[in-house]
C-alpha cells in the first residue's frame, strides 16, 4: 500500500491518540501535500522538529496499528465485502427464480449496511 494511504488510513484509526501538533503535521504533509519547510513556517517551529515530530507520530501510528490491528481488519473486511458483492452478482446473473432474486437483493442490502 502507498504509504500516503497507509498514514491516512493510521490516521483515521488513531489519529486521536496522538498529540494535536503530531495530527498536525502529519495531515499537512499526508494529506495536504505541504513540505517540512513549509509546515515549520506555518507552525513557527524549525524543519526538524517538524521531522522529529513526524518520526514520532509515525512509530506511534505503527505502534498502535501492531498491537490493535484496526487498519489491517478494516482492509480484510473491504476484502470480504468485495467477495461478498462478486459471488451475489454471480447468483443474482445465474439464478432466474424470484425467490432467489428477492434472497440476493436481502444480501445486497445487509452488504450496502456493513458498508455504512
Amino acid at each position: 500500500m502507498e504509504e500516503r494511504v497507509l498514514i491516512s488510513l493510521l490516521l483515521d484509526f488513531y489519529g486521536a491518540l496522538l498529540t494535536e501538533r503530531q495530527r498536525q503535521c502529519l495531515v499537512l504533509h499526508h494529506e495536504d501535500d505541504m513540505s517540512l519547510a513549509e509546515i515549520a513556517e506555518e507552525m513557527g517551529v524549525s524543519r526538524q522538529a517538524v521531522y522529529d515530530n513526524m518520526q514520532r507520530a509515525r512509530q506511534l501510528l505503527e505502534m498502535y496499528e501492531s498491537k490493535l490491528h484496526l487498519v489491517a481488519q478494516y482492509e480484510e473486511r473491504e476484502r470480504l465485502m468485495s467477495a461478498m458483492r462478486s459471488e451475489l452478482d454471480r447468483l443474482k446473473a445465474s439464478v432466474g427464480r424470484d425467490e432467489f432474486r428477492t434472497s440476493t437483493n436481502t444480501l445486497y442490502q445487509l452488504v450496502a449496511q456493513m458498508e455504512g
